[in-house]
């Protein structure tokens, strides 16, 4: 098929889950016109971080290498390989709680997922994640978490599942759970600690009630115009600057 819509490979990478076979490497390269060191199994992993060893295990880099006339000194993959060996062999596990109001969308928040995975692996820890539907948590307020050594509220928009957060945030101030709250999360602690410790009832953000009668978090005036999602957050290097009669000076 590849020839017939005018593509000529120089390298065909194979998805498979089991061991890509002699036979059907051959074949491969004779109805493709490649070379049979051209033909690379790319085998399912559980940690991806494996991939780039077993490409390597399967002669990609000096193929490409050559392909491209590079004469690039081949690096060493020892740091990579422990790097590795760390991720698939913790010492222990620990478990984490994340309150967040896309937990069904496998991907939503993958680099949360990849940043415990980063975290756990310098710790020599496995991060298993408990996952909190922030909407239900409404309902049903968390009642025992007492398994999970800390729980992060991510970031998001709009105010569907806010209470919900804001709740998680309550029990792990109030039960002493080691908190993180990212972007939406940390605005969900700010209006939490508003409401239950400084006793500011009805404090909010006025992204979700502008009649707020304690207005904790707000929109600097240049951005509460802008309409589309996303387009008031803080992007790049700003300077801040602190009101000096403020307890933050």
């Amino acid at each position: 098929r590849l020839r017939e819509i005018g593509i000529q490979p120089d390298l065909i990478l194979c998805r498979t889950r089991i061991p890509l076979t002699s036979e059907a490497r051959g074949k491969i390269s004779l109805f493709c016109n490649v070379e049979r060191e051209d033909v690379i199994q790319a085998i399912d992993v559980d940690n991806i971080y494996e991939v780039p060893l077993r490409f390597d295990t399967e002669g990609l880099t000096d193929n490409i290498l050559q392909k491209l006339g590079l004469s690039i000194p081949k690096k060493s993959l020892d740091s990579w390989r422990k790097w590795v060996k760390k991720v698939n062999n913790p010492d222990q596990e620990t478990r984490i709680a994340v309150a967040g109001k896309y937990v069904k969308m496998k991907d939503a928040y993958k680099s949360i997922r990849e940043a415990f995975i980063h975290a756990g692996a310098a710790n020599k820890v496995r991060v298993k994640v408990v996952w909190l539907e922030a909407e239900k948590l409404e309902a049903h307020p968390p009642k025992d978490l007492s398994s999970v050594k800390g729980i992060l509220v991510p970031g998001g928009f709009g105010s569907r599942g806010m209470e919900g957060k804001i709740r998680a945030i309550q029990y792990a101030r109030e039960k002493k759970i080691p908190f993180l709250g990212i972007c939406l999360g940390m605005q969900c602690a700010t209006i939490e600690f508003a409401r239950n410790v400084a006793g500011l009832k009805g404090a909010n953000s006025t992204e979700f009630d502008p009649d707020t009668p304690y207005a904790v978090i707000d929109l600097l005036p240049e951005q509460k115009n802008i309409r589309d999602k996303g387009g008031t957050m803080r992007l790049g290097a700003y300077p801040c600057r602190l009101d000096p009669d403020s307890y933050s000076s």
